[in-house]
């Protein structure tokens, strides 16, 4: 839908590529409100006619049903592990091409290390954007809270670039993404520390001594609150320079290099990533068992 309205938009605002962004924001926002929304409400009318409990069970399957296609922790994982496993055969090309399907950057410039070193920022940032901001809009507002954030996600991932084609027309979309994700971003880090202080082999004091000192070393006020809770659990000094469509692009380094970057980083960044999930869902139980036992 995003790259349909994309075509669409982009001839017909030529010189006017701001407020053809805006139009594309406003379409998105309402239709993935309006999409989700209006059948859930409809079947939820529906279910209180039911006999319950079988109305209640009927409504959840269908809300966790929706609920699933928003969380991406199992495909995250498994697109990076795919890098992790081809690095310890030793195939570096492998490795480079997986790793091109989880990135933005250009991946051709990269060594053995930057590879991994994508592998495992790529996780840490996408657990904000595809685990725990889903599951934060989700808990909020229910199936439509996280379609509407899925859609603002994805729009600042395909027109979000500051280039010549996108600087003005991904504009209001990537602006959008900062404020939707100024929350869930600080959350991720804030979990990645506390998972890094209970799991086995990860520095819970160092994630959070550098996500205090480098959550900020990114233009993004978002990217770097989750990449520098990981460096630090790690011991590993991510981000840097990197190069997009074929520009080097001048960034800050996050994290300390305590040692070098080894293939087992990526695995370790997948148990901070589930850990950190699991305790964001121990949390939303406990909401829950405490609405019940009010009622």
């Amino acid at each position: 839908m995003i790259g349909g309205l994309e075509e669409a938009l982009y001839p017909r605002f030529s010189g006017r590529e701001r407020a053809a962004g805006r139009i594309l924001v406003v379409a998105m926002c309402l239709a993935w409100t309006v999409l989700p929304g209006v059948p859930l409400a409809l079947l939820g009318a529906l279910c209180l006619r039911l006999s319950q409990p079988a109305g209640g069970l009927a409504l959840l399957a269908v809300e966790s049903v929706l609920c699933y296609q928003l969380l991406a922790a199992r495909d995250l994982c498994d697109e990076s592990m795919k890098v992790c496993r081809s690095m310890e055969a030793g195939d570096v090309e492998a490795a480079r091409a997986n790793v091109s399907m989880i990135v933005g950057r250009d991946t051709a410039p990269l060594d053995g290390a930057g590879i991994l070193r994508a592998a495992v920022e790529t996780v840490a940032e996408n657990a904000s954007d595809g685990v725990i901001a889903p599951m934060l809009f989700i808990g909020l507002l229910g199936p439509v809270g996280g379609y509407l954030y899925k859609a603002v996600n994805t729009m600042d991932s395909m027109v979000g670039y500051k280039n010549e084609r996108y600087l003005e027309f991904g504009r209001a979309a990537a602006r959008l993404d900062d404020l939707f994700n100024l929350i869930p971003s600080r959350l991720t880090g804030i979990l990645f520390c506390l998972s890094a202080a209970v799991l086995p082999g990860l520095d819970g004091a160092g994630a959070w001594r550098i996500f205090c000192r480098d959550r900020y070393n990114h233009a993004s006020p978002n990217s770097a609150q989750s990449e520098a809770a990981c460096a630090g659990a790690l011991g590993l000094r991510l981000a840097g320079d990197a190069w997009y469509f074929g520009e080097l692009h001048r960034k800050p380094f996050i994290g300390d290099a305590l040692r070098q970057v080894e293939p087992a980083d990526v695995r370790r960044a997948n148990r901070l990533l589930f850990g950190a999930q699991i305790l964001f869902l121990a949390f939303w139980a406990a909401i829950v068992l405490w609405l019940v036992g009010r009622r």
